[in-house]
Formats: structure tokens, C-alpha cells, sequence
């Protein structure tokens, strides 16, 4: 069976100014990369539909919902944080993003297709409950796995994510599930200023703070000692990726320093995991990675882990 690629031309309308790193060009570059490697020939396009305030509402309050649909300007830009603002598109965009989930979640959970890959924009693990901030609006992963728990009858997803900022927004929204367990690897220090200074293990939660500049190497080493027994034990039945390259060495906005290489090593070890436990079910979604040619090219070697074309 093919895998699935969705995404959506309103994910790329949403902007946020000349100079803004989240900026639209990221999805074309992926994009433009997927293609050239044939890795789309081993893919279905899906185009994402609209997410609904009820499948929303799974992740957040709806009051939240409301007043972020209701800040949509009419014309210019709307400031929700000194990092994070709607043009009159972003509604749209953000609900294409988080639908673009939900649509992935219906076809891996119905053994339609394998795996997804969700190419979208604006991003969400810093979205929480009831707060926008660091680009993201909806947490589009948090939805898609409240979407298959209300209506898939799943009871134990992982949720992984090695993007180089903590998805606190995702923390926020899971700490004390246990239906879902949350691996994460950030760098120490970075927004949203998390100050872990060593493994934080709950019952749910396996969040992993490394110092700048730690490199492949330490990276892997955490993900053995920390990620892989915890999903082992936990075994889900399904796994989604909140799926960040800014940690690779060629993008200022971190400085853990990985390579396309490590990308590619922790995708066979979820692989593995997901063959092993959840059927081969692993839905990734994009996240961070803001200079194009390292996105790009890491977002390749982890799709083609995730699909299967290597």
C-alpha cells in the first residue's frame, strides 16, 4: 500500500511577515525535495480537509477556539505574541493543519494507508489548551491523537517529538493522560525556556533535556536509554511524530547540532517500534525547521525511512 502525503495550499497563505522563519516557502520545499527523490511516487496525496471546532475540542477549550477564529483580521497581520500573528488566511491554514491530522488518523486507523506524512503549516506542539504561541495555533498532533481516541477506540498512543524546542504545548495538553505516553528530546535552554537539567520520567511523560551543542551521538544515546524502553513497555498502538528538524546543525535556531543521519536513525527505531507494537501505524506531522535546504533534505531521509522506500 502507498503511504499518505497530506497537505494543502492554505497551509502555505498563512504568513507572517517578509521575514518571518515560519514562512510558507518551507512547505514547497519539502515539497520540491519529496519529489525529486521519487519519494512521492511511494505516496498518495490527500488534500487536508478543514478540522471541525468539534475535533478541536478534543484538545482545547472551546472558548480558545472561539477567540482565535474571531481574532482573524480582515486585512494586515494580528499580533497574539511577540512571535506569533494571523493575516487573513491563518484561520484557515491552521484548521487545514490540524485537519490535514485528523484525515491522517482516518486512513491509518482504518488500515487504508500505512503511514502518513502531513506537510503542513502553521505548526502546533507550542499550541496548549488554551494559549497560541511560538507560531502554533491548534495542536495539530493533539488532535489527531484525541481523534483516535474518542473515534478510533484506541487506548495507547505515543506521541514523539525531536524538535529542537520542547512541545510544551503538547505537554500541557497529555500531562496525567495515560492513555498517551510523550517522548520528547529538546535542547535545554531554548524557548520556551524549559531548564531540565535531566530526564523528566512521569507515568506519561519521558521528556528528555540535552545541553547545546551535544551532537548525534548523545542524541542516540538518549533515545535508547530513555525512548525506547519506555515505548516498549507501553507498546501503543499507534504512534505519531510531532516531526522538528530545526535541532540539524545547519539551522540557527538550535544547537544540538544533528545531521539528516540522525534523522534517519531515530525514524527506523520508531519503524521498529511501530512494526513491533502498532501494526507499522506511525502518523508524522510537520513541526520546526526554518532554513530549507537542511529541512528539506532531513524531511527526505526521515519520510523515506517512514515509508518504506529505502
Amino acid at each position: 500500500m502507498l503511504a499518505a502525503y497530506i497537505t494543502h495550499p492554505d497551509c502555505a497563505r498563512h504568513e507572517m511577515g517578509a521575514h518571518h522563519p515560519e514562512c510558507p516557502e518551507r512547505l514547497s520545499a519539502i515539497n520540491d525535495m519529496l519529489l525529486t527523490k521519487g519519494l512521492l511516487d511511494y505516496m498518495h496525496h490527500y488534500e487536508a480537509p478543514l478540522a471541525t471546532v468539534e475535533q478541536l475540542a478534543h484538545a482545547h477549550c472551546t472558548l480558545y477556539i472561539n477567540e482565535i477564529i474571531n481574532a482573524s483580521p480582515t486585512e494586515g497581520y494580528h499580533r497574539l505574541d511577540p512571535d506569533t500573528e494571523m493575516n487573513p488566511f491563518t484561520v484557515r491554514a491552521a484548521l487545514r493543519a490540524a485537519g490535514a491530522v485528523v484525515e491522517a488518523t482516518n486512513l491509518v486507523a482504518s488500515g487504508e494507508v500505512p503511514t502518513a506524512f502531513c506537510n503542513i503549516r502553521p505548526p502546533g506542539h507550542h499550541a496548549e489548551r488554551s494559549a497560541a504561541m511560538g507560531f502554533c495555533f491548534f495542536n495539530n498532533a493533539a488532535v489527531g491523537i484525541r481523534h483516535a481516541l474518542t473515534e478510533h477506540g484506541m487506548q495507547r498512543i505515543a506521541l514523539i517529538d525531536f524538535d529542537v524546542h520542547h512541545g510544551n504545548g503538547s505537554e500541557d495538553i497529555f500531562q496525567g493522560d495515560e492513555r498517551v505516553m510523550m517522548c520528547s528530546i529538546f535542547e535545554e535552554g531554548l524557548y520556551p525556556l524549559c531548564e531540565a537539567t535531566k530526564p523528566v520520567c512521569t507515568p506519561n511523560m519521558v521528556n528528555i533535556g540535552l545541553p547545546k551543542r551535544t551532537g548525534g551521538n548523545h542524541f542516540r544515546e538518549a533515545v535508547e536509554k530513555h525512548w525506547l524502553p519506555a515505548l516498549d513497555a507501553f507498546a501503543p498502538e499507534m504512534i505519531y511524530i510531532s516531526a522538528g528538524f530545526d535541532a540539524h546543525r545547519e539551522d540557527d535556531m538550535g544547537n544540538l547540532g544533528l545531521l539528516e543521519a540522525d534523522y534517519e536513525w531515530v525514524t527506523r527505531q520508531l519503524v521498529a517500534i511501530a512494526n513491533k507494537h502498532s501494526k507499522g501505524r506511525i502518523i508524522s506531522c510537520l513541526e520546526g525547521g526554518y532554513v530549507l535546504s537542511p529541512l528539506s533534505r532531513s524531511v527526505a531521509a526521515h519520510v523515506k525511512v517512514l515509508i518504506g522506500a529505502d
